[in-house]
């Protein structure tokens, strides 16, 4: 930068390149008086405070060395004492700072091209603020851009104003670019890093279907059709859930448009990824009917708590429920968020039979009756040896067959199986060395005791150090499966409210908090929900 340059030129400079790297003139104007700080130290020396100041609107120069009111001067070159203060401002107090006009200047080729490179640094870090800014509220947008250059797979994308890249893995499969190309993609992570903001986008990701969506169907950009779920084969199949909130609009049919337009449009630009539209609904299990299409389903079970579903379709709908190396099956369990079990009728009969056949053994080994005594308990719906000991005995004597007599007769020896049962456990719980203490928590059984044991918790204080997962399980989902983690009571059906109630119980036996804590607790939640 020349220093000859008058105020005029001064400003017309911060003007260009202001416009050029569309940040505001006032950091430009900023950088080029930090640039002659930094050349006039070099002049006066390093240790000399100066202040440089350019008038943005007149250009005006003005350079000053800053010199500080103390006591006692020990840096001359940056210090000035409250008796020499005082003779140029009567008011001056210690810490002030006094302003020396320094006479204008012309810089060496060295102090000018130092100049430069401050300028150039400060402008290139206010432009990668302002692209950082200006793109981290744009995350979960559709951008557009041309292709700028093709790097081992990855594209970088010109955006105008920013420069993005497409990551290979972010890529449709057989998609290829090179440059000049329009892409569109979908904004999902923007980073500050040490080379400047990293803006990535994807062509793969599932709101970009989205997004697609919304830009092409009016009713979702209006809040009137709402898409619930997006699941994705990219390039290959994705499933799409909806819900309208006027009765009057189908979602389904907005959502396709007239002769497929809409719907069309979207697979044009996933380059021909078949879409199915779901109508989404609030019962779990019709949801998943619906997700499984085409295939048709015969039965559904649910198991809610582990967020799993068995579905049982005809025999010849097989093939076409789990779908290609199984992508129907896993979209819909992505779309719903539920494991789904697919089985044809003829696995269900025979599992059917197979728990038939347990329950029956069961009943026989443990009430030592015979065959057909144990088949009839299970046909009637008995799933254990609790149920029959403490079920209404009128219940049992119902049966065909059955009277008083032998219903009382096979409840006293479902009642002596289970307190020998019991015995067993309190002799290998006492094994353990599990304190009689733990009996005391709400719910415990002697089963649960030697569970506990078997995982060296052996006293109040041990079980008060549980956490709820510990006890019941808990689960995680990736790459949209969810993968269930077994707890120590989880084989003996404890629900995680239960088993929250023992840990509280048992950390109040233990005095680790106490009933006022619990009832403040209670209260801050009370508040919480009533704000």
């Amino acid at each position: 930068m020349a220093v000859s340059a008058n105020r005029l030129e001064l400003l017309q400079i911060a003007d260009a390149v202001a416009r050029e790297k569309s940040i505001d003139k006032q950091i430009v104007i900023a950088a080029m008086a930090d640039a002659i700080q930094k050349a006039a130290r070099s002049r006066y020396g390093q240790e000399t405070n100066i202040r440089a100041d350019i008038n943005p609107t007149t250009g005006e120069m003005k350079l000053q060395r800053l010199l500080e009111v103390v006591d006692t001067v020990e840096e001359y070159a940056r210090e000035i004492s409250i008796e020499d203060a005082r003779h140029r401002n009567p008011d001056a107090q210690v810490g002030d700072f006094i302003a020396e006009q320094l006479p204008p200047m012309d810089f060496g080729r060295i102090a000018a091209q130092s100049a430069k490179q401050v300028i150039v640094q400060k402008v290139r870090e206010a432009e990668r603020d302002r692209q950082y800014d200006e793109y981290k509220d744009r995350v979960g947008e559709i951008v557009n851009g041309s292709v700028k250059r093709v790097e081992y797979g990855n594209v970088i994308v010109d955006l105008g104003r920013g420069e993005a890249i497409i990551r290979r893995d972010e890529l449709i499969p057989r998609e290829n670019y090179k440059y000049g190309d329009r892409v569109r993609a979908y904004v999902y992570d923007v980073r500050r890093e040490q080379r400047g903001p990293q803006i990535f986008l994807s062509r793969t990701h599932p709101q970009f279907m989205a997004k697609l969506f919304t830009m092409e169907v009016p009713e979702i950009y209006d809040g009137i059709i709402e898409i619930k779920s997006v699941a994705r084969d990219p390039g290959s199949r994705a499933k799409i859930a909806v819900i309208s909130r006027d009765s009057s609009i189908d979602p389904v049919g907005a959502c396709v448009g007239m002769r497929g337009s809409r719907v069309q449009a979207v697979v044009g630009e996933l380059q021909g990824e078949k879409i199915d539209i779901i109508p989404w609904s609030q019962d779990a299990a019709a949801f998943i009917v619906n997700a499984l299409q085409p295939a048709e389903v015969a039965k559904v079970v649910l198991d809610e708590d582990a967020e799993r579903i068995e579905v049982v379709v005809p025999d010849d709908q097989l093939s076409l429920a789990i779908g290609r190396r199984g992508q129907n099956v896993r979209l819909a369990s992505q779309l719903t968020g539920w494991d789904i079990d697919i089985l044809t009728e003829e696995e269900e009969s025979q599992r059917r039979q197979k728990e038939f056949v347990e329950r029956s053994n069961l009943f026989m080994d443990a009430l030592n009756v015979d065959e057909m005594v144990g088949q009839v308990l299970a046909s009637e719906g008995f799933s254990s040896v609790e149920e029959v000991a403490y079920v209404d005995s009128d219940e049992i004597a119902s049966i065909d067959g059955f009277d008083e007599d032998t219903a009382s007769e096979i409840q006293e020896r479902a009642r002596e199986h289970l307190d020998r049962i019991e015995s067993e456990h309190d002799e290998k719980r006492r094994a353990l060395g599990v304190g009689d203490e733990l009996r005391e928590i709400p719910g415990m059984t002697t089963a649960m005791l030697v569970a506990v044991g078997e995982d060296d918790v052996k006293s109040i204080e041990d079980f008060a150090g549980y956490a709820v997962d510990d006890l019941v399980g808990w689960k995680e989902r990736k790459d949209g499966e969810t993968k269930m983690f077994e707890g120590v009571l989880s084989p003996f059906g404890v629900t995680r409210a239960d088993a929250e109630q023992m840990v509280v119980a048992a950390r109040l036996k233990a005095g680790w908090i106490t009933e006022d804590d619990l009832a403040a607790e209670t209260e801050a939640e009370d508040e919480t929900e009533g704000a």
